[in-house]
């Protein structure tokens, strides 16, 4: 289940401003939403969902460019909320297994997503988390809804991840945690030498970074 936004310029990648113009915020943010997109195609043996953020422009977009996903917009009033209801919505076609990641991440190992399928079918976990360097979550995945994890949490701070560990084991939850990745959110992130690995697998993400270092350097483009 890929969470995602349309790329519009002023509403997304907003924290990369304004080391990056909003259009190239936005421009950015649809690199890494391709290279997402194209990493999950490779997820062949599973169902694929897209949850977009509500809005008619939303709509029409993923309809063009999400072939072969059923796509759905987002329900609730925040994060927690609409990730429990999208949860719900897989979880009621009759899934025993989901994960859900974002688009934050275009340079994730596919393999954190196997394993974190395998962990959850195999491994024994009821729930699996993927920690972000900043407190996040990057992945998170069940074997049936626990709405409990998503409640009262304050989404986009450090005590994210903390605090649903801490509901999980208030309420029995057995849990896993993939390796530590991390989010591109500012421009700081752009450096990582991760994101210009010619393997990480997010191409277009890749050539927008070092086109951006290139001009940032005074080298011509």
């Amino acid at each position: 289940m890929v969470f995602a936004k349309c790329p519009q310029p002023g509403v997304v990648k907003t924290r990369l401003v304004p080391s990056l113009l909003p259009e190239e915020a936005a421009d950015l943010y649809r690199r890494m939403l391709c290279d997402v997109m194209a990493k999950v195609t490779l997820l062949t043996e599973m169902e694929r969902y897209l949850f977009y953020e509500e809005g008619r422009e939303a709509r029409e977009y993923f309809a063009e460019r999400a072939p072969g996903m059923s796509c759905f917009p987002q329900q609730g009033k925040d994060l927690g909320e609409r990730m429990a209801n999208a949860l719900r919505t897989v979880f009621s076609m009759g899934h025993h297994a989901a994960v859900v990641i974002g688009t934050d991440s275009p340079d994730l190992p596919i393999s954190f997503i196997n394993k974190a399928f395998g962990l959850l079918e195999c491994g024994g976990s009821e729930t699996v988390f993927g920690p972000s360097e900043d407190g996040g979550y990057y992945l998170v995945g069940m074997t049936r809804l626990y709405r409990e994890l998503f409640l009262d949490v304050p989404w986009s701070s450090e005590r994210v991840l903390r605090e649903s560990l801490k509901r999980a084991d208030e309420i029995g939850i057995t849990v896993s945690l993939l390796p530590i990745w991390h989010d591109v959110d500012i421009a700081a992130d752009l450096e990582r030498a991760e994101l210009l690995d010619e393997e990480n697998g997010a191409p277009l993400t890749r050539e927008f970074i070092k086109k951006w270092l290139k001009r940032g350097s005074g080298l011509p483009c």
